[in-house]
Parts: C-alpha cells; sequence; structure tokens
C-alpha cells in the first residue's frame, strides 16, 4: 500500500483528497501548514508528496526545496492555483515531478498520482517468476502449469494476474487495472476487468462464492491473497 501525504491548508480540500485516496487503497498523512508537512515527509517518509504551493508558516517551494536539498528523492506532486505559471516553473525547477492546476476534478489528480508513482516504481525488477497452491508462473515465458499439466492463461491474464500478486495484501481498483494493464490507449469499461477476472480465477480453480486468491472488495476492486 502507497502512503500518501497531503499538505494543504484548505479543510474541504484536505477532507476530500484523503477520503479518495483512501477509497482508492492508499495510505494517507496529512499536513496543513508547510513546516508541519515537512517535519512528517522526514518523519514517515511517504511514497508520495501531494503539496501546496500557497501554505501558511512555509510555503511549499520551500519545503520541495527543503526535501529536495536533504536528499529526498520521493515524488512529489504540487498544486498551484490558477495563473501561478511562475509558481509551477519554479516548483519543477527545485524538483517537483509533476503539477496540477487548481480547480482540478478529482480523477484527474488521481491519474496523475499513478502516473508519477508508476514512473518512480519504473526501476523496480519485476516479478519474473511466482508459485501459490498448484500453480506455478513463468512470467516471462508467458507460461503456466497447474498440478504439473500446462495451464493456458492469455498474455492479458498474465499481466493482470502478475499485477494482483505484485501487489499482493493491497486492494487495487478496476481503474488502477484498467489504467496500468490495460492502458489508455485501450480504455474499456470496468466491466471488462470483472469479465476477465472470472476467467482467470476458473482458470487457476478459484472460482465459486468464496474465492481463495483472487477476492473481491465489494465496491472497490481486487486483492490478491496467498495464504501459503
Amino acid at each position: 500500500m502507497s502512503k500518501i501525504l497531503i499538505v494543504e491548508d484548505e479543510p474541504d480540500m484536505v477532507l476530500g483528497l484523503k477520503d479518495n485516496f483512501e477509497f482508492e487503497g492508499y495510505e494517507v498523512v496529512t499536513a496543513t501548514d508547510g513546516e508541519t508537512g515537512l517535519e512528517r515527509a522526514r518523519s514517515i517518509k511517504p511514497d508520495l508528496i501531494v503539496l501546496d504551493v500557497m501554505l501558511p508558516k512555509m510555503s511549499g517551494l520551500e519545503v520541495c526545496k527543503s526535501l529536495r536539498g536533504e536528499g529526498w528523492e520521493g515524488p512529489i506532486l504540487m498544486l498551484t492555483a490558477r495563473g501561478q505559471e511562475i509558481d509551477k516553473v519554479v516548483g519543477l525547477e527545485l524538483g517537483a515531478d509533476d503539477y496540477v492546476t487548481k480547480p482540478f476534478s478529482i480523477r484527474e489528480l488521481l491519474a496523475r498520482v499513478r502516473a508519477v508513482l508508476r514512473r518512480t516504481e519504473g526501476g523496480r525488477k519485476r516479478l519474473s517468476r511466482y508459485s501459490f497452491a498448484d500453480v506455478d508462473l513463468d512470467f516471462e515465458a508467458y507460461k503456466a502449469t497447474k498440478g504439473g499439466e500446462a495451464l493456458e492463461l492469455s498474455p492479458r491474464e498474465f499481466e493482470l494476474l502478475r499485477y494482483l500478486i505484485e501487489r499482493k495484501g493491497e486492494t487495487v481498483t478496476r481503474d488502477q487495472l484498467l489504467e496500468d494493464v490495460w492502458g489508455y490507449d485501450s480504455y474499456p469499461s470496468t466491466r471488462t476487468v470483472d469479465t476477465h477476472v472470472a476467467k482467470l480465477r476458473a482458470k487457476i480453480g478459484d472460482s465459486g462464492s468464496e474465492p481463495r486468491w483472487i477476492l473481491t472488495i465489494h465496491g472497490m476492486g481486487y486483492k490478491f491473497i496467498d495464504p501459503s
């Protein structure tokens, strides 16, 4: 589960962002001024910071500059008010990874956050092999067996299973799967995800009313669990 620090001084904005990020499965910590945000960034080491430019006590630009000066390399996404073009430029020069202009849609912000996290995780080696129960998976060769017998999975099913396993124990939303497994260029409906998961469950022997490995988190998405 990725941990996100939100540094924003507008109470309604903080509440809305926190609720939406938690709904998407992120762990959220908040701060309402720059000094507190800087201290929390140092102490909790979040996976990403959503940082407003205009803050009490210490501006977002100063927070960004301080963190980068201390060698903190995590991603920072800055929030700027409309017309603050100079702040965007300075923020990027100080080391911000991206910015979003207020007012923004929460869907746009969530997409930006996922994109930044995906870029920063790009150096992480992807899972090449995995075994659970009587299923053995080779993600590099796209080969699988179940009980020693060949198991026919499509490339999409391999990538869907790898994505869930790499985030074992985390709730993955349907929108995350659509963006990261299917991609923006072929953006189908969330029903497509459900159909693929149902077929995948049947193939690995996880179908029925109580699946053991790919769990449905109602109203959100799916979670891979390996009881072993």
